[in-house]
Parts: C-alpha cells; sequence; structure tokens
C-alpha cells in the first residue's frame, strides 16, 4: 500500500490537490461573505473539486481507461467521501476543538484547511483505483 505513496504520479497528485486546495480555501473566503460557514465549505469544495477534476485528468492520471462519464461519476463519489470528512473536521475544530484550547483568532481558517488536508491520502487511492483506474 506504502509504494502508492511513492511514486511520481503521487507527488503530481499532491502538486494539483494544492492547487485545488488554493481554489477551495480562497473560494470559501469569498462564499463567506455570502453564506454560512458550513454552507461555504460545502460550494468551495464544489470550486476546487472541478479545479481537481481538470488536473487529475490533465496531469496526473493519464493513463486512465475510463470514459469521461466514468470518471466524472466515480470522481464525484470519492469526494463526495472526501467532501464530508472535510466538513465534520473543520466543523468539529471550529466549534468545539478550537474554542476549547481557547483559539479565536483565525479559527475558520485553521479549521478549514485542515479539514481539506484531512482526505488526502483517501481521496488519492480512490481516484487512483475507482476515478482514473488504468485497464488491466
Amino acid at each position: 500500500m506504502i509504494q502508492h505513496f511513492k511514486s511520481k504520479q503521487f507527488i503530481a497528485f499532491l502538486i494539483a490537490g494544492f492547487i485545488s486546495f488554493t481554489v477551495n480555501f480562497c473560494s470559501r473566503i469569498l462564499y463567506n461573505e455570502s453564506f454560512s460557514f458550513s454552507t461555504s465549505i460545502f460550494l468551495a469544495y464544489i470550486t476546487g473539486m472541478i479545479t481537481a477534476f481538470i488536473l487529475g485528468k490533465l496531469f496526473v492520471f493519464k493513463q486512465s481507461g475510463q470514459t469521461l462519464v466514468q470518471s466524472l461519476i466515480f470522481f464525484i463519489l470519492v469526494n463526495c467521501i472526501g467532501m464530508l470528512q472535510t466538513w465534520l473536521v473543520s466543523l468539529l475544530l471550529v466549534f468545539y476543538v478550537l474554542p476549547a484550547l481557547d483559539i479565536h483568532q483565525f479559527s475558520r481558517e485553521i479549521g478549514h484547511v485542515m479539514g481539506l488536508i484531512f482526505p488526502v491520502f483517501t481521496s488519492y487511492l480512490g481516484h487512483k483505483f475507482w476515478t482514473f483506474r488504468e485497464n488491466s
């Protein structure tokens, strides 16, 4: 299992993920001007997902044997799991953990960053083996 994380493909996934992460994080701040923190996380995750799909298809999983429609369906399913992980971790940190630690400044940013980092490994494996699976 660990060998999957010691590959050029995983490094490319991390770079594409960092770009998607940046889009997600910055758009959440913008969405937060009009929506609640919880809603903003979902909207930002969708914005980041679109970025991640394009980068993943073009630069990370180039040898995919899946059709575009198959890739999109699996991508959405894998990212629903990642979105749930991000949302739960973010809300747990912002509304419970950080206040208990008396951390109030930048708590939404800290919680959101930690929430975004949480599903990196599960998302990579999901996309490698389902979304952009190579034909055997």
